[in-house]
């Protein structure tokens, strides 16, 4: 018969005890993963020659903007935030787009991510912009549009088709390009 001594017997308990820890760490672990798979919602992502999905906002002025309203003409949706850099660049050559196409059929509707009312109209205000600007509070049309980085802008035609999806900063001169491809005849 062999008899551990004290030091063996402790070595071997804290052996036991951090294996214990590992199985219990391991079995939180794959119940978790397990979990996200089964309450992952089946998001589709939206891609080019999809149906742009309706929505309606209010602006900053408090007027009602529904996609649906605007068929007929084209629309250059940007998805963007006051803390965004890029979005910041962008914003002069959207303001300079809009007063060019806005009377040939083709609309600039911006849509800030989740932006309080004083951010959004100070960053409005600072920039000089006057095309419509709506806030996303609950974030519903930022996840019916997948929208991930920012800025985000969605080019749909007259038909309420998407044209194309651009996710990132463009310049003056692609934004001029989008919108002009997006003019009704």
């Amino acid at each position: 018969m062999t008899h551990l001594s004290d030091k063996e017997k402790l070595r071997a308990s804290k052996k036991k005890k951090r294996l214990i820890i590992r199985t219990i760490i391991l079995f939180i672990l794959v119940s978790a993963v397990i979990f996200a798979i089964l309450t992952k919602k089946d998001v589709k992502m939206l891609k080019v020659g999809d149906q742009a999905p309706d929505f309606e906002l209010v602006d900053l002025e408090g007027n009602k903007h529904r996609l649906s309203d605007y068929r007929g003409e084209g629309v250059f949706l940007n998805f963007w935030g006051t803390w965004c850099a890029p979005c910041k660049r962008e914003m002069p050559a959207m303001e300079r787009m809009h007063a060019e196409f806005e009377d040939k059929g083709v609309h600039i509707l911006a849509i800030n991510i989740k932006g309080s009312d004083l951010q959004v109209e100070t960053f409005r205000d600072d920039y000089g912009l006057t095309f419509p600007i709506a806030i996303d509070k609950d974030e519903s049309v930022k996840e019916a549009y997948t929208i991930k980085p920012l800025p985000t802008t969605f080019i749909i035609n007259k038909d309420g088709k998407i044209e194309k999806i651009i996710i990132r900063e463009m310049s003056e001169a692609e934004i001029r390009g989008y919108m002009e491809s997006i003019q009704p005849e």
